[in-house]
């Protein structure tokens, strides 16, 4: 009788032991497929259309949830379209001196320039010329291929000016990468402006609460500035794949994560958060859909092909690109550049 129980015993635990083996391989393995498909950026979100991806995310999310809820994205390199993040500023230039950045390429991206204090004179291979100023929009496509050059106004130099603001990268989608580059500038007037007690947000790009930019997306984008008042708040809505937000200035907090300067948080996907200032801040926030396709970025070239970034590199060395008119100046190719990623 005994032998017969202890005999049934250890084969329960042999049962139990086997199916904890079994559960415990299909989470790992589920954990390590998440990041993977992380890394190579195959969508996972619930209206991706992808089944695989639901299924791993689903899996794993609620453990996963307790290590993110708002994290410092070290290490990520797109959030939505966002392949680059650029924050210049505050400084103020001398008298007589000024930002010079010489005509340099790009291919399949667009730049958007904002800012928040001074000016920058824009020109282009297209023959586009504009100044921006604080509260509109610059939108370069660069598509199969553009030149521009972004230097500080003689106007700016006289007088030694201040200069603050933004530069992000967002990579074009799938059957866009070679289309014809073009150029527009949004003045303030056709940004709209949120407002509610202590906070005021510029919608930049795409649609926020409940306001669409006339700024041109190629993709599902949104893009917005806000500023914060001391007790300022304001919702951060689950609507896009993919967000970020980065504090510029001031002080605030996410979710109540505090905020460090200039780090970039992403926000876990499908979960609403609340962006609050107890003393005044200024936000940026950034996202869009996720890409079903890797990117690659070398230099001022994002492409999903390496071979493509290749041709680019020889234009650009052997002259082929078309150039910004009566600025004989130009970036010579770097042997080793600061914008140099893997597939994202």
């Amino acid at each position: 009788m005994i032998r017969t129980v202890l005999h049934d015993l250890t084969m329960l635990y042999q049962i139990i032991s086997l199916l904890l083996e079994v559960v415990t391989g299909v989470v790992g393995g589920s954990c390590l497929l998440r990041l993977y498909m992380q890394q190579q950026r195959i969508p996972m979100s619930a209206r991706s259309g992808n089944p695989l991806g639901r299924f791993v995310f689903g899996l794993t999310d609620w453990l996963v949830l307790p290590l993110r809820r708002v994290l410092p994205a070290r290490g990520l390199t797109m959030v939505g379209p966002f392949c680059f993040v650029d924050q210049f500023g505050p400084g103020h230039l001398e008298i007589g001196l000024g930002m010079d950045v010489r005509p340099h390429p790009h291919i399949g991206l667009s730049t958007v320039t904002y800012l928040f204090e001074g000016a920058i004179e824009h020109r282009d291979s297209l023959g586009s010329f504009a100044t921006i100023h604080p509260g509109a929009v610059n939108l370069m496509t660069a598509g199969k291929g553009i030149v521009h050059s972004e230097r500080s106004p003689q106007s700016e130099r006289d007088k030694g000016a201040p200069i603050y603001g933004m530069q992000t990268w967002l990579a074009l989608p799938d059957g866009m990468e070679e289309i014809d580059p073009a150029f527009e500038q949004v003045m303030p007037d056709r940004l709209p402006i949120v407002s509610d007690t202590g906070v005021q947000a510029r919608v930049i790009m795409g649609n926020l609460w409940g306001q669409t930019a006339a700024t041109t997306c190629h993709a599902p984008t949104i893009y917005a500035d806000i500023v914060l008042e001391a007790g300022g708040s304001i919702p951060i809505d689950a609507e896009a794949d993919e967000r970020a937000v980065m504090l510029v200035g001031g002080s605030a907090d996410i979710s109540g994560e505090e905020m460090e300067l200039y780090a970039l948080y992403v926000l876990r996907p499908g979960h609403a958060a609340t962006l609050l200032s107890n003393s005044g801040g200024r936000v940026m926030l950034m996202g869009g859909q996720d890409f079903p396709t890797a990117r690659r970025v070398w230099w001022n070239f994002v492409s999903s092909r390496q071979s493509r970034i290749d041709q680019a590199v020889m234009d650009w060395t052997e002259g082929r690109f078309p150039m910004v008119e009566n600025d004989p100046e130009f970036i010579p190719l770097p042997q080793t550049p600061l914008t140099n990623s893997d597939p994202i």
